[in-house]
């Protein structure tokens, strides 16, 4: 049977849709949600973590109990566009974020669209990235799926909360829908809030945002006048840090959320533990950058010596040497070896594998919080994002070095 959200648990529902659901009751601003829960689906028949399953036809996956209940619950909201998200029982935990490794969709709208979308993100449970990311027994796992009224998102992103009452919270936003921050499609505006609520933000160029035109989500222009506008004001900033240090104190440590405003409105969209924190903020100084309160996009270092360096910003902590391996898609992942350094314009969850074998990564685009990044530091990666031109200025098979303490890349 469907679940509401306000009855979801972990047993149940699996950790996302128990969260939403302990946000949900204490009365914060959580879409309207109902969760498929983990017996809907078959269990698993193998014992391997990183041995895909074939899950065959799904066409008769679900129940027509459930079907029928599902397609009641859409009518009783008005069949709005929503949202198919994964709430798998080894995502969202203190120690595994599973971070992008199962399927999303959005502007979902009809039941038959709906039910379509819910196998498909069921069926995530044994893709390739998700096979290769973790490391428990599949006997263990299991898979529920939230279904959530869509939030057309004006702005959108990620929050990193403190872990004490000193430390500050960090957001990541852009126009338009999540994917573009959670996925690093781009090099987000970034804000520093600390605990005396000082704030400072570094502006972005954001070409490009998602938005719903019906049932599709589209990637569209943003317009000349808005791609370096700020997405967030001082007050909107400091007001999302009060809701994050407020979801923080219910589930008792800092967090890792995804947010979105639409018609003035903030809301909540999930909430995971933090499993690794980013570097500390650090800022190479770039004569082309957009600056608020003395912060600055990275760029090619302006030292003496600036041929030899690319700057950008940490966002896995460590140092790596190693041969440059460009990738600019599935096309190229044959071709990456271990101890590689990955360059890329930026990375798709489905990459995840590669990070199994490279020695540390670095993009064009994206920020700290993204999913690459939150898997990157899981699996003690170096990783500096937001490098310019660093699929043209770096080379394959040339030996470069990543300090990711600093968001420096040797050439």
């Amino acid at each position: 049977m469907l679940i509401p959200l306000h009855a979801a648990t972990t047993p149940t529902c699996g950790p996302k849709a128990a969260t939403l659901s302990t946000l949900h009751n204490a009365g914060l601003p959580v879409p309207n949600a109902a969760i498929v829960p983990t017996t809907a689906f078959p269990s698993p028949t193998n014992t391997s973590p990183t041995a895909p399953v074939d899950v065959g036809s799904s066409a008769d996956l679900l129940s027509e109990v459930l079907i029928f209940g599902l397609g009641a619950w859409l009518e009783s909201i008005g069949d709005p566009p929503v949202a198919v998200r994964s709430s798998a029982t080894n995502e969202d935990t203190a120690t595994t974020s599973a971070a992008g490794q199962y399927d999303t969709f959005l502007g979902v709208q009809g039941l038959a669209a709906v039910t379509t979308a819910v196998r498909a993100c069921w069926s995530s449970l044994w893709s390739t990235r998700a096979t290769a990311y973790r490391t428990t027994d599949v006997q263990a796992l299991a898979m529920a799926v939230v279904i959530q009224e869509l939030v057309d998102a004006e702005v959108s992103g990620v929050m990193f909360t403190p872990a004490d009452a000193t430390g500050s919270t960090l957001i990541e936003a852009s126009w338009g829908l999540g994917p573009s921050v959670v996925e690093g499609r781009l090099t987000p505006d970034s804000y520093e809030i600390t605990a005396d609520g000082s704030v400072t933000a570094t502006i972005a160029d954001k070409p490009t945002a998602l938005y719903r035109t019906g049932s599709h989500v589209l990637e569209q222009d943003v317009p000349a006048d808005l791609r370096r506008t700020p997405t967030l004001s001082t007050e909107t900033a400091t007001q999302l840090a009060a809701l994050g240090n407020q979801v923080t104190d219910l589930l008792g440590g800092p967090q890792d959320i995804e947010w979105a405003i639409a018609n003035n409105q903030l809301w909540l969209l999930q909430s995971r533990p933090i499993t690794t924190s980013p570097p500390s903020p650090t800022r190479a100084p770039a004569p082309h950058s957009t600056t608020r309160a003395a912060a600055a996009l990275p760029g090619v270092a302006s030292t003496p010596d600036a041929g030899s360096m690319l700057t950008g910003v940490p966002a896995s902590r460590g140092t790596a040497s190693g041969p440059v391996r460009v990738v600019r898609g599935p096309q190229d992942f044959a071709d990456v070896r271990p101890g590689d350094i990955l360059v890329c314009r930026c990375t798709d969850p489905a990459w995840t594998p590669l990070l199994g074998i490279v020695a540390g990564v670095v993009t064009e685009v994206g920020g700290v919080l993204s999913h690459a990044a939150i898997v990157a530091r899981e699996r003690g990666i170096p990783a500096i994002v937001s490098v310019p031109a660093a699929t043209t200025r770096l080379r394959n098979g040339k030996q470069i070095t990543l300090d990711a303490t600093t968001g420096a890349v040797h050439l």
